[in-house]
C-alpha cells in the first residue's frame, strides 16, 4: 500500500513539474458559456466526492461501533409493521 502511494505521489509530481517546465502560452478566446460548464463540472466534482466521503464515513462508524461493541439502535423505538385498513364492511362487522 505504501509502495502505490509513494509510487502515485511520484507520478503526479512528475507530471506536474514537466507541464511547468514545458508550458507554452496559448492566445486563444474563451467563450464566456464555458464559465458555466466549468462550474457544473466542479459542482459535480464536489456532490461526488462528498458522497464517497459519506459512504465511506459511515462504513468505517458502523465497524468501529461494532469493533467497540456500541448498539446503534439501543434507544431507537420501533414501530410494528402492521398496516390496518378500514373499510365499511369492515365496521360493520365490528359493530
Amino acid at each position: 500500500m505504501k509502495k502505490r502511494v509513494i509510487k502515485s505521489i511520484a507520478i503526479i509530481t512528475t507530471t506536474l513539474t514537466s507541464m511547468l517546465l514545458w508550458s507554452q502560452t496559448a492566445e486563444a478566446y474563451i467563450d464566456p458559456s464555458v464559465a458555466t460548464y466549468v462550474i457544473q463540472a466542479v459542482a459535480g466534482i464536489v456532490i461526488a466526492a462528498g458522497a464517497v466521503i459519506g459512504i465511506y464515513w459511515r462504513k468505517a462508524r458502523k465497524k468501529i461501533n461494532k469493533t467497540l461493541g456500541v448498539d446503534e439502535n439501543r434507544n431507537k423505538e420501533v414501530e410494528s409493521d402492521d398496516i390496518i385498513i378500514q373499510t365499511e364492511a369492515t365496521e360493520k362487522t365490528e359493530k
